[in-house]
């Protein structure tokens, strides 16, 4: 892409970047109607996150999946397979949209991630067999296995990569928990080197969340209220994404790694990038996390927010700021904000954030096969 068509495009100039953009948001409307298609088309996005949330929403939203109700219902299908049957044909249909996409870029992008029923982030053995269930169900050499970063996941991390399944790793908070995420990786990978899988097909992300993070600090800040703390509302998140970048090329760099021939890099993933503090600019999340080797996986809102107005040059700006990051986290701790606290309950809240939304999502299914039972029988 020539200088002339990425200088008004901040989507173009972060994706030449070495930023690749991806849309956290998937439903059956954008898949049949040609929403996600031109989203592909027109706003650089090379691939799509879900999570529970999402597919609760949409399945609630509309009537897009009326149809399909109706015949599980009529079939006699449990609302845990229905669940499981609307999900994974969303997602496979995606994986085939994107499929351009995942050849021109080797496998590197045209990714779909999907999420491991939640209520099994702290049951290791049950999460490595609902990841291997969605991988053989999906069917797609593009789409990813979403597991959670709780301490019972990391070993199903390991696991999933060591059978080839690529991964995208979620709910990661702190640093040391990041460490650990890609600590399970590499063991994986070593694992699947043993086992004689080709390492070239197995790809993973790391997804670090950050706006949640901004919002739980940034309260502790206020609740202190001195000038020092004020001045540092809304610094927290980048700062963490950024130390979590330089540990991402201190890993990666290993003589370790570098003996496992094909492998790729487990890239870091910004996630929660829809801004929550309306004070902040909209684009906040994107403009100050550009570097090479990353996802931005954004909101429809935040997308088009970038699209529109986003003040990304295209210029790194995660390298070289790691002292700085550090001093930031250092002067928050200081003013006597529980960071790591916040971090360790924010990955409860999140666990149990998506354990509400999968309740929702099966009581609206449970809706949709109570109703077509009613038709069938009347």
């Amino acid at each position: 892409m020539t200088e002339s068509t990425t200088a008004g495009d901040a989507l173009a100039r972060i994706s030449a970047a070495g930023v690749s953009v991806w849309l956290d948001d998937l439903s059956r409307d954008a898949l049949q109607d040609g929403t996600l298609a031109d989203l592909v088309a027109t706003r650089h996005v090379v691939g799509v996150t879900t999570n529970p949330t999402i597919f609760a929403t949409a399945v609630a939203d509309g009537h897009a999946y009326d149809e399909q109700l109706r015949a599980l219902g009529a079939a006699g299908t449990s609302v845990e397979d229905a669940v499981t049957t609307i999900t994974t044909d969303d997602v496979r249909a995606a994986c085939d949209l994107f499929s351009a996409v995942y050849e021109a870029t080797g496998g590197r992008d045209g990714r779909v991630s999907i999420e491991v029923d939640p209520r099994l982030a702290h049951d290791t053995e049950a999460t490595v067999a609902a990841a291997s269930a969605l991988w053989r169900t999906v069917d797609r050499p593009n789409v990813m296995i979403k597991i959670p970063a709780t301490v019972e996941g990391l070993p199903a991390i390991t696991a999933a990569i060591s059978a080839g399944i690529s991964v995208n790793v979620t709910l990661i908070f702190s640093l040391d928990r990041y460490r650990a995420v890609a600590q399970a990786y590499v063991d994986g990978l070593e694992q699947a080197q043993a086992a004689g899988i080709d390492l070239s097909s197995i790809r993973s992300v790391a997804s670090l969340f950050l706006s949640r993070i901004d919002t739980q600090v940034d309260a502790a800040l206020d609740e202190i209220g001195t000038p020092e703390a004020a001045d540092l509302r809304g610094a927290a998140a980048v700062a963490n994404a950024r130390l979590a970048y330089e540990i991402y090329e201190e890993i990666f760099s290993t003589p370790r790694f570098a003996a496992l021939a094909g492998a790729h890099p487990q890239r870091p993933l910004w996630a929660s990038t829809g801004t929550k503090d309306p004070s902040y600019p909209d684009t906040k999340y994107v403009d100050e996390l550009v570097t090479s080797d990353v996802v931005s996986t954004m909101p429809r809102a935040t997308l088009e927010a970038v699209a529109d107005h986003g003040a990304a040059t295209g210029e790194d700006v995660v390298r070289g700021t790691y002292d700085a990051a550090r001093e930031t986290l250092d002067a928050i701790a200081r003013l006597g904000v529980p960071f790591e606290s916040i971090l360790t309950d924010l990955e409860s809240a999140g666990v149990a954030s998506f354990e509400k939304s999968w309740a929702q999502l099966l009581d609206t299914v449970a809706t949709g096969l109570g109703t077509a039972d009613q038709q069938v029988e009347g």
